[in-house]
């Protein structure tokens, strides 16, 4: 499915419809150059769910994790990783045993140590917009 998101607002709007799509248990990989709203997406998200703290892009911390509705929800930026051996020394496996969703902007940079994603999310810049796609893998 792939969708024109006008704006921020169209961006979070799109993250909202998830939490109702998502199960509980769910691997996302988030694709997109910077600045082309994978952390919107996910605050749209969070919103959706009920959590009204701040939602930053976890660039520098690697891992952002929020519990909202009784659901645990991680949201990791691997940006930074310049070795995929370093999702070993975090414990990445961990995250993935628990009932939880996980988000992951820049998968590619965690290649062989991360599971088969449940969702791939791309996301071009397009004008003042972006074009969105979603594909199922399971």
């Amino acid at each position: 499915m792939k969708t024109y998101l006008k704006d921020t607002e169209a961006t979070e709007q799109f993250g909202a419809k998830l939490w109702a799509e998502l199960p509980s248990k769910c691997l996302i990989f988030l694709h997109g150059d910077l600045g082309a709203g994978k952390t919107t997406l996910v605050r749209g998200f969070l919103r959706a769910a009920g959590y009204t703290g701040a939602v930053k892009s976890p660039t520098y911390t690697l891992v952002e994790e929020y519990t909202v509705g009784g659901r645990k929800i991680f949201h990791f930026d691997l940006y930074r990783v310049a070795d995929p051996e370093e999702l070993e020394w975090i414990g990445i496996r961990d995250y993935f045993g628990q009932d939880c969703i996980c988000f992951i902007e820049w998968p590619d940079m965690g290649k062989g140590f991360l599971p088969e994603p449940d969702r791939v999310i791309s996301l071009v810049t397009d004008g003042f917009g972006r074009s969105v796609e979603l594909r199922k893998t399971t």
